[in-house]
């Protein structure tokens, strides 16, 4: 929070915190969504995730009003994404939005901006600037997650690339990752992926954020990745660090959501979506 809340500053975005207490009740919860829906101020709202487990977290995300939802979670974005992905990456240049905003427009969902998954879109926006040519390469996304996993895959297969999803049930997982031109790895288990799994010359981005103990490091642990980095570095043509990598990125699409959300609000095309 602290980190979004900075970075917005920085770039001169406001953002506003709306601190509830744990225990807080989801009717309580959803009329705070449903107020923020109605504010024409704001332009974009983020649910801090996990929730606490008696609420719903569908129903709290459904809540959120399609135009404002900046993380692209409420069901309507999500499917707009596997409708539309394409289109959507393809933005602004498909978009046929004027200078002003009607309530009759017939802007088809195909070419109107909704926000996309915030990290999914940081790890293409890194692929993407490797200026590679995607079509045909197999791609491979280590888990399955709504927040990372799905959307990346949706992505990846929106720029043509071949798409395997592999989880903490595919047997073999190495005899799949062992063809793949590029990896995403996703799955929450600290430097699970080795690299003597990964093809030569494979790019590698790694999403996790783990824990390991380390009675060097001054808090007794350090911060490492889904991918054993130090070895899969000498084998990968790219690989992503952890910390530093996606991390930074997820911060940065969410502003750049923000912004487009805001810019559609009163009829404008979004800004270019990479680079």
């Amino acid at each position: 929070g602290k980190l979004k809340k900075k970075a917005a500053e920085e770039v001169g975005i406001k953002s506003y915190d709306v601190e509830l207490p744990a225990n807080v009740a989801q009717d309580e919860l959803l009329q705070v969504i449903s107020d923020l829906n109605a504010d024409e101020d704001i332009h974009a709202i983020l649910v801090q995730l996990p929730l606490p487990s008696h609420i719903n977290s569908d129903e709290v995300l459904a809540s959120i009003k399609p135009s404002k939802d900046v993380d692209g979670f409420g069901p309507m974005n999500v499917g707009r994404l596997c409708l539309y992905a394409k289109e959507l990456l393809a933005m602004p240049s498909s978009s046929p939005m004027g200078e002003s905003p009607s309530p009759s427009s017939s802007t088809s969902l195909a070419s109107s901006f909704c926000a996309m998954p915030c990290t999914a879109l940081g790890v293409i926006a890194m692929l993407q600037s490797l200026d590679m040519d995607f079509r045909g390469k197999s791609a491979v996304v280590v888990g399955r997650s709504r927040i990372v996993g799905m959307p990346v895959a949706i992505l990846l297969q929106a720029l043509d690339c071949t798409v395997t999803t592999i989880h903490s049930h595919t047997a073999n997982p190495q005899s799949y990752l062992s063809r793949a031109d590029i990896v995403v790895a996703a799955i929450g288990r600290p430097e699970f992926i080795q690299a003597e799994w990964l093809k030569p010359g494979a790019v590698v981005i790694d999403v996790g954020i783990n824990h390991k103990e380390d009675s060097t490091a001054k808090k007794g642990f350090k911060i490492v990745g889904d991918v054993d980095f130090e070895k899969a570095k000498h084998v990968s043509s790219s690989i992503s660090p952890v910390p530093g990598g996606v991390g930074p990125m997820t911060v940065a699409m969410l502003l750049k959501n923000t912004l487009n959300l805001a810019r559609a609000s009163i009829g404008l095309k979004p800004m270019e979506t990479f680079r």
